[in-house]
């Protein structure tokens, strides 16, 4: 088993430009990176001969099927960016030309998408792909639609409740008021870069408040994360707890407490408040213990039957780059490795025969679940479960 040394450097992402006080750290690690990231490498290179209308974008790859099926970009769906967003990691994992190219070109037909103010996904839809351009590509052209599209998911703020409203109440009718869901914590990302670069200031303000808000009240007491939380719109009051995709609206759907992990490492490396680490912390602890032994979680955690339960490894992508996140932002050394550790178990299952796509499907990962509960996406290749897959291999790789 080699011994590997990194450099805690607060894992670059798409947001992070500065590095932070060096921490050596010595973990023990098994993981083939080098091979994981050929392995994307060829199933990108089969992806782009294949996905040439751009008037689409990858969404799933359906149970026992090979391709991808897409769908027409429209401000309604919320996975337009993650493809591109795929690209541009590809570009900052091998410098190649050839990705930074294809990556342009699959970014730039969203822009009119930096005005979309109908729900909170904007995030979602422009900072993978803008962001990571703007970042890893040096596509400084690209900063004014960052902004504008800051401004656009601002513009959904309720000060009353201290919170984005992610949804429309005429898209989702049985809410009646102000919808947040814990998906928002992601879209975060873009208001705090906005900030960061040109925007107006009271963009990181909202993107604090609204962490702090979803810290209060959208985890249980044994910090795991309901879904869906509806408020008064005029008083901030909560209402109701509830789910949209989860098996019930008090169960732990397990992506849901996977946004929660990488938010709120997120938001402490963002703002450096302590607060937000603890809590990370302590979200990113109770998951670990409902985990299975393969360490990709089953779609909820109590869902009946679970050992018969389909797997998500989104969710499982999505915490092993939070995580690999989190192992260089806590100062204690034991923890940091355990949570590395941890990080390194997901991508090995992920990376193995039992979750790869490759030479099955045209995808980097297999065995995803976006909603169950609604019918739908069950036992799939989803596009965003590659997104976070290659991006924590990125994170990895600038991590040694």
């Amino acid at each position: 088993m080699a011994s590997i040394f990194f450099l805690a450097l607060g894992c670059e992402s798409a947001s992070t430009e500065e590095k932070e006080d060096e921490k050596v750290v010595e973990v023990q690690e098994d993981f083939d990176l080098e091979a994981a990231v050929e392995a994307c490498e060829g199933q990108l290179e089969i992806m782009v001969s294949k996905l040439t209308d751009l008037s689409k974008h990858p969404r799933l790859i359906e149970t026992d099927e090979r391709e991808w099926k897409e769908v027409t970009n429209n401000e309604l769906i919320w996975t337009s960016g993650f493809y591109p967003g795929i690209l541009w990691y590809m570009y900052d994992i091998t410098g190649e030309t050839r990705w930074k190219e294809e990556a342009i070109k699959r970014t730039e037909v969203f822009e009119d998408f930096q005005y979309i103010t109908k729900h909170h996904d904007i995030g979602f839809m422009m900072f993978p792909a803008y962001g990571n351009g703007y970042i890893i590509g040096d596509q400084k052209q690209y900063k004014d639609i960052l902004l504008t599209s800051a401004a656009s998911l601002a513009s959904r703020y309720n000060p009353n409740v201290g919170a984005i409203k992610s949804w429309s109440n005429k898209m989702h009718p049985r809410w009646k008021q102000h919808i947040t869901i814990i998906d928002n914590m992601l879209n975060l990302e873009l208001l705090f870069w906005a900030a960061k670069n040109g925007g107006d200031h009271r963009f990181y303000d909202i993107a604090v408040r609204h962490a702090e808000t979803t810290m209060k009240n959208h985890f249980r007491e044994d910090y795991t994360s309901w879904h869906v939380l509806e408020y008064d719109s005029l008083s901030g009051e909560v209402m109701h707890h509830h789910t949209k995709q989860g098996y019930s609206d008090d169960s732990r759907w397990s992506r849901g407490q996977a946004w929660g992990i990488y938010g709120y490492s997120m938001v402490y490396r963002e703002t450096g408040d302590k607060k937000f680490l603890d809590f990370a912390i302590k979200i990113t602890d109770k998951y670990l213990t409902l985990l299975p032994e393969d360490r990709v979680p089953p779609w909820d955690f109590d869902a009946p039957n679970l050992e018969e339960q389909e797997r998500d490894a989104s969710a499982a992508a999505i915490v092993a780059s939070g995580m690999l996140e989190l192992s260089t932002q806590v100062e204690d050394k034991a923890l940091s490795e355990r949570y590395y550790k941890a990080a390194i178990q997901m991508l090995e299952s992920l990376s193995s025969d039992a979750y790869s796509g490759v030479g099955k499907a045209d995808s980097f990962l297999l065995h995803s679940t976006g909603a169950k509960s609604l019918g739908h996406e069950i036992d799939v290749a989803l596009i965003y479960a590659d997104y976070y897959y290659i991006e924590a291999l990125d994170r990895l790789r600038k991590m040694k």
